[in-house]
C-alpha cells in the first residue's frame, strides 16, 4: 500500500509539474480586424496558420484566440470581398494584434480608373465595371480583348477573324452610328489610341502584352463617358498596366505553349459524291465529265494545319530609395492553323513611378515598345478550299503553272494552255506563291506630373504628355503565271509594297482639388483642365506587275486635331448622397468654324441607401445603392480617314474616264461632293442602375437599364445624278436608338479553408432601331449598307436601313418551301401582288445583332488545385451563310470551262445559270445563336520553395471548346453577320507555368 501511495504521489507530481510546463508554453490572441477606412470588419476569420486554431470577429471586429501554442506563428485573416493577409505573431503570454484588410470584391470595392482620376467602385455615380486580371480568361491570349470576352454585361467583344492577334468588334451597348466609328476610346494608362487601324497592322491593341495588364474599367454611360466627350460616344475602355511597390526585388516568368487545331470543316461533297453528282447533272455531255479527274483530294486539309505556338513573359519589379519600377519583356509566337500564317509579338514595358520633394511631385513615366511581323498568307485560298474540284489532284505536272494544277480553255487537254483567269484557284498554289507579309514597329508613352500644391490643402496639378507612334511597312507579292491574278497585267503577278506611319501626340493639363468637409458631412472633388490631341498619318504605296509595265504609285498624308477644355464636380454628404456634373467642349477641325466645337454636359446622382440609419442592422442587405445618370457626347470620329469632309475638293479622274484630244488622253478634274455644315453627331444616354450586396456581400451585382438616342447621324447619302459630283456624300441626316438593360452578379458560394467557389453571371438585353434616315419618319425608304456586297458576284446587298428596323437587317426575298420543307426552285412570295417577282418584292427579315448575350464564369479551388471556366450564350442573332449561297450561286459547271465544288449546306437545286435573287433568299438567313464554352483550365500551385521565395503553378486548359448553335455554317459568331469563308476559330491545347520569385 505504501508503495502504491507513492506512486500515486509521484504521477500526480508530474502532472502539477507538466500542467505548468504547458500552461507556461500557451497563450492567447487578441485583436481586431478592420477594413480601410479602419472601420470593423464583422465575421472575418482569424486562424493560426498550420493549426486548427481559429475564430471569428465580433460585431466590432475583435477577436480572441486562446491556448494558442508559444513561440513564432503566421495569423491568417480573411473576409468575404476582402484580400486575405498573413501577419507574423510571437506569442509569449497575451498578444494583442490589428489587421487592416484591402477590399478585393470587383462588384463592389474595386478601384477604377476613369478619367483623369480614379474612383472606388462603390463610390461611383456612373455605370462602371472594373475587370482585374485575376478574373481574366487564362490561356493562350494574344490580346486583352480575348481576356475580355464574356466578362462584362453590356459589352460585346466578336473577334473579326480566327486568325492569332486579330482584332475584334467591340460594342459598348449596341451599335450608335452609321458611319462613323462604332469602336469605344480606348486608354492605355492615360493615352488615348486612335481608332485607325493602320495597314500591315492587325490589331490595335497588339502593342499591349495581356500579361502587363493589371485591370480593365469600362465606362458605359453618358455620365461615365462625357468627360472624354467626343472620344467616348461609343463608351471607354480604360487599361491600366501592372506597376511596381515598394518591397523586395521580384521576378516573375510565365510560359504558355499551345497547340491548335482545326475544330470542324465546311462540309461540301467528297471526290465520290461530286462525280456522282455532275454526272447525275450532266448526262451525256462530255465536254463537261471529261473535265473530272482522278485524284480524291480533300483541299481543306491541304490547307490547314496542326498550329504550335509559344508566349513568354519576364518581368522585374521592385523599388528603389524613392522610385517603384516594374519593366517587362514579352515574346509570343503563334502559327496559325491556315498554313504560312504566322503572327509574332515582341513586347517591352516600362513603369517608373519616382517622387520628389518629400512625396509631393509624383511622376508617372511609362513606356511600351512593339515589334510585330506578320505573314497574313493569302486568306482567299479559304474559299478556294470549299469550292476547288475534289477530283483534281493538287499537282498536274504542268510546266507553266509550277505544277499545281489550274483550269486551262483547253480543259485537260493542255495542262500548260492558257488559263480560264475566273476559274476557283489551286488554293495550295495560293498560300504557297503569295508573300504577304508585313512588319509593324509601335511605341506609346507618357510621362504624368502629379504635383500637391504647397499651401493650399488638397489642391494638385496634373501634366500628361504622351505620344502613340507606330510605322508599319509589308508587301503583298504574287509570282507570274498565277491566273488569279489578272491586273495590272494578266499572268504578270503581283508587285505591291506599302508603307504607313501614325503619330499622335497628347498634351494634357488639370487641376484637382478635393476637400473633406467633416462640419458640414460633405466633401467636394472638383476637376478642370485641357486636352490637346494631333493626328498625323503618311505613308504610299506601290502596285504594279514584275515586270512594271503600268505602276501605281500612291502617297497620301493627312490630318486632324482635337482641341478640348473638360471639368468634373463632385460633391457627396453624408456618404449617403452624391452628384456628379461633368461637361466638355470639344472642338475638332475635321468640321468647318461654324461648327467645330460642341459642348457635351452629364450629370449623375447616387444614393446609399446602405448607409441610411434604417439599414445599418438590416441581416439580408449589405450593400445598396441607387444611381441615375443623364448625359450626352458627340461624335466626330469619321471611318477611312476622312478628314476634311466640309471642305471643297477636286480629284483626278480615272483611267477609264479621260478625255481624248487626237492620240492623247487627258485625266481631268471633277468635285468631290461636300457638306460645309457637318456638325457633330451626338448621343444622350439616360441611366438608372442599382448596386447591391446580400449576406455579407456573398452575393453582390448590379442591375442597369438605359435609353441611348443619336441624333444628326453621320450619314453617306446619294447624289443625285447628273450633278457632275461624285456618287455620294456625307451628311447628317437620321437618327438612332438603343434601349436595353444588363444584370451583373458575383457569388462567393464556397469560402472555406481548403474549398473556394466563386461563380460569376451576366446578362444584358439590347434593341436597336433607327428612327429617322432622310429628316422625316418616311416608312418604305431604304438605305443600301455598302459593306454588305453579296461574295461571288460584283453586285447586290443583303443588308439595309429603314425607319423601324434595327441597324444593317437582311433584305431578302421571301423563299417558298414544298410539302416536305425544302425551297422550290425560284419560288419567292410576290409581296406586292403584281405578279412579277423583282426587287419590289424584298423584304425586311432578320438582324445580325443578338437580342440578348449572356456570360458566365466560374473558379474553383481545393487545397492547391484550381479549376476555372467561362462561356457565352447568344440570342437572338443571324447570319448570311454566304459560303452556301455562294455555292448554289456557281453551280457544279462554269461555262466558261471549268468545275466547282459545292457545300452541303446549299440543299438548293443545282443550276448551271442562277440568277442574283437566288443569293437574296431569306434561305441563308439562318438562326446563329450559339452558346461557346470559350474556356476551361485546370491549375497546381506548388509549395513555396528556397525559404517561401519560389511560387510554382502549373496549368493546362483548352480555349473554344464547343459550340452548340443550331446554324448551318462553320462558325455562327460572324462580326456583322455575313459568314464568307472566315478565317475559322481554332480549338486551343495549352500548357502553362507561372513562376515567381
Amino acid at each position: 500500500m505504501k508503495k502504491i501511495y507513492f506512486l500515486r504521489s509521484v504521477f500526480l507530481l508530474l502532472f502539477v509539474c507538466l500542467s505548468g510546463w504547458v500552461m507556461a508554453q500557451s497563450g492567447t490572441i487578441t485583436g481586431r480586424v478592420i477594413d480601410e477606412d479602419n472601420l470593423p470588419l464583422p465575421s472575418a476569420t482569424v486562424a493560426i496558420k498550420g493549426t486548427t486554431l481559429s475564430a471569428a470577429t465580433d460585431v466590432n471586429g475583435n477577436f480572441k484566440i486562446s491556448n494558442a501554442p508559444a513561440g513564432p506563428h503566421i495569423l491568417v485573416a480573411s473576409f468575404i470581398g476582402y484580400t486575405s493577409i498573413e501577419q507574423p505573431v510571437n506569442v509569449n503570454g497575451t498578444v494583442n494584434v490589428t489587421l487592416q484588410l484591402k477590399s478585393s470584391s470587383v462588384l463592389i470595392n474595386e478601384v477604377a480608373v476613369i478619367g483623369y482620376g480614379t474612383v472606388k467602385k462603390s463610390d461611383a455615380t456612373g455605370a462602371i465595371d472594373v475587370v482585374t486580371s485575376k478574373d481574366f480568361n487564362k490561356g493562350a491570349v494574344n490580346s486583352i480583348q480575348d481576356a475580355l470576352s464574356g466578362k462584362l454585361a453590356g459589352v460585346s467583344i466578336v473577334s473579326n477573324s480566327g486568325a492569332p492577334g486579330n482584332t475584334a468588334t467591340i460594342l459598348i451597348r449596341g451599335t450608335t452610328s452609321l458611319n462613323a466609328s462604332t469602336a469605344p476610346l480606348i486608354v492605355v494608362d492615360g493615352v488615348p489610341l486612335s481608332n485607325e487601324l493602320p495597314g500591315g497592322t492587325a490589331n490595335i491593341l497588339a502593342a499591349i502584352n495581356p500579361d502587363d495588364v493589371e485591370n480593365v474599367t469600362v465606362l458605359k454611360d453618358a455620365s461615365a463617358t462625357a468627360i472624354y466627350g467626343s472620344r467616348g460616344s461609343s463608351g471607354v475602355i480604360m487599361i491600366t498596366t501592372k506597376r511596381g511597390s515598394k518591397g523586395k526585388l521580384v521576378i516573375g516568368y510565365n510560359l504558355t505553349a499551345s497547340e491548335s487545331v482545326l475544330p470542324k470543316e465546311v462540309p461540301v461533297y467528297n471526290a465520290g459524291q461530286f462525280r456522282a453528282i455532275v454526272a447525275s447533272t450532266y448526262p451525256g455531255q462530255t465536254a463537261v465529265t471529261s473535265l473530272l479527274g482522278n485524284a480524291n483530294t480533300d483541299w481543306q486539309k491541304q490547307i490547314y494545319q496542326n498550329a504550335f505556338g509559344q508566349d513568354h513573359n519576364l518581368n522585374i519589379s521592385g523599388s528603389t530609395t524613392n522610385m517603384p519600377y516594374r519593366i517587362s519583356l514579352g515574346y509570343d509566337d503563334a502559327d496559325g492553323i491556315l498554313k504560312t500564317y504566322k503572327f509574332q509579338r515582341t513586347t517591352l514595358g516600362i513603369n517608373l513611378d519616382p517622387s520628389f520633394f518629400n512625396h509631393t511631385l509624383n511622376v508617372h513615366v511609362n513606356l511600351k515598345g512593339l515589334y510585330n511581323p506578320n505573314d497574313f498568307a493569302d486568306q482567299a485560298a479559304i474559299g478556294s478550299a470549299v469550292n476547288y474540284d475534289p477530283t483534281q489532284p493538287v499537282y498536274n505536272g504542268n510546266t507553266r503553272y509550277r505544277g499545281y494544277t489550274t483550269w486551262t480553255t483547253a480543259g485537260n487537254t493542255n495542262i500548260n494552255g492558257d488559263p480560264v483567269t475566273l476559274a476557283t484557284a489551286n488554293p495550295v498554289a495560293r498560300l504557297n506563291e503569295t508573300d504577304n507579309k508585313s512588319t509593324s514597329r509601335r511605341s506609346i508613352g507618357n510621362i504624368q506630373f502629379d504635383y500637391k500644391i504647397p499651401g493650399i490643402d488638397g489642391l494638385k496639378a496634373n501634366l500628361n504628355l504622351g505620344y502613340d507612334y507606330e510605322y508599319s511597312y509589308g508587301l503583298n507579292n504574287v509570282l507570274t503565271n498565277t491566273p488569279w491574278i489578272s491586273t495590272p497585267v494578266a499572268l504578270g503577278g503581283r508587285y505591291a509594297t506599302y508603307n504607313t506611319g501614325n503619330h499622335n501626340t497628347l498634351a494634357e493639363f488639370f487641376l484637382n482639388y478635393k476637400k473633406n468637409l467633416k462640419s458640414i458631412k460633405s466633401v467636394i472633388d472638383v476637376t478642370g483642365g485641357y486636352s490637346f490631341s494631333d493626328f498625323y498619318t503618311y505613308g504610299n504605296s506601290i502596285n504594279s506587275d514584275f515586270a512594271q509595265t503600268q505602276t501605281t504609285y500612291s502617297p497620301y498624308k493627312t490630318d486632324y486635331k482635337l482641341l478640348s477644355f473638360f471639368g468634373r464636380a463632385n460633391y457627396t454628404f453624408d456618404n449617403r448622397y452624391e452628384l456628379t456634373f461633368t461637361v466638355r467642349d470639344d472642338g475638332t477641325s475635321r468640321f468647318g468654324p461654324s461648327y467645330r466645337f460642341g459642348v457635351f454636359p452629364a450629370g449623375a446622382f447616387s444614393w446609399k441607401i446602405m448607409n441610411e440609419s434604417f439599414m445599418k442592422n438590416s441581416k439580408v442587405f449589405s450593400d445598396l445603392k441607387l444611381r441615375l445618370g443623364y448625359g450626352t457626347t458627340g461624335q466626330q470620329d469619321i471611318l477611312g480617314n476622312n478628314n476634311y469632309p466640309y471642305q471643297a475638293v477636286f480629284l483626278q479622274s480615272d483611267a477609264s474616264t479621260r478625255y481624248q484630244f487626237g492620240n492623247n488622253f487627258y485625266y481631268t478634274l471633277r468635285p468631290n461632293p461636300y457638306d460645309a455644315g457637318i456638325k457633330w453627331e451626338s448621343t444622350t444616354t439616360s441611366n438608372i442602375g442599382i448596386d447591391f450586396g446580400f449576406f455579407n456581400n456573398r452575393l453582390t451585382g448590379s442591375i442597369d437599364a438605359y435609353y441611348k438616342k443619336t441624333s444628326n447621324l453621320l450619314n453617306t447619302v446619294v447624289v443625285p445624278a447628273l450633278t457632275n459630283f461624285g456618287s455620294t456624300v456625307l451628311e447628317n441626316i437620321g437618327n438612332m436608338e438603343n434601349k436595353g438593360a444588363e444584370l451583373s452578379l458575383n457569388a462567393v458560394i464556397i469560402d472555406q479553408k481548403d474549398w473556394h467557389w466563386n461563380l460569376a453571371y451576366n446578362i444584358s438585353f439590347n434593341k436597336n432601331k433607327i428612327t429617322n434616315l432622310v429628316g422625316a419618319n418616311q416608312p418604305g425608304y431604304v438605305q443600301v449598307n455598302p459593306n454588305s456586297g453579296i461574295s461571288g458576284t460584283t453586285s447586290g446587298d443583303i443588308q439595309y436601313n429603314t425607319v423601324g428596323l434595327p441597324i444593317n437587317s437582311f433584305y431578302v426575298f421571301q423563299q417558298i418551301y414544298d410539302k416536305n420543307g425544302k425551297p422550290i426552285e425560284d419560288g419567292y412570295v410576290d409581296r406586292n401582288g403584281d405578279g412579277v417577282i423583282n426587287s419590289a418584292d424584298l423584304y425586311f427579315d432578320k438582324s445580325p445583332d443578338p437580342k440578348v448575350t449572356m456570360g458566365i464564369s466560374s473558379d474553383v479551388a481545393y487545397k492547391r488545385f484550381d479549376f476555372s471556366f467561362s462561356g457565352r450564350l447568344s440570342l437572338g442573332n443571324y447570319d448570311y451563310n454566304n459560303v452556301a449561297a455562294n455555292s448554289t450561286y456557281y453551280g457544279t459547271y462554269s461555262s466558261l470551262g471549268y468545275l466547282q465544288n459545292q457545300t452541303t449546306a446549299a440543299s438548293l437545286t443545282q443550276y448551271t445559270n442562277v440568277p442574283l435573287m437566288t443569293q437574296q433568299s431569306d434561305y441563308y438567313i439562318q438562326n446563329a445563336s450559339f452558346f461557346k464554352m470559350d474556356n476551361m483550365n485546370l491549375g497546381y500551385t506548388f509549395p513555396t520553395y528556397i525559404k517561401n521565395q519560389l511560387k510554382l503553378r502549373l496549368s493546362a486548359g483548352v480555349q473554344n471548346v464547343f459550340t452548340i448553335t443550331p446554324y448551318k455554317g462553320l462558325d455562327p459568331e460572324i462580326a456583322g453577320g455575313l459568314d464568307n469563308n472566315f478565317f475559322p476559330r481554332a480549338r486551343i491545347y495549352q500548357l502553362g507555368l507561372n513562376a515567381t520569385f
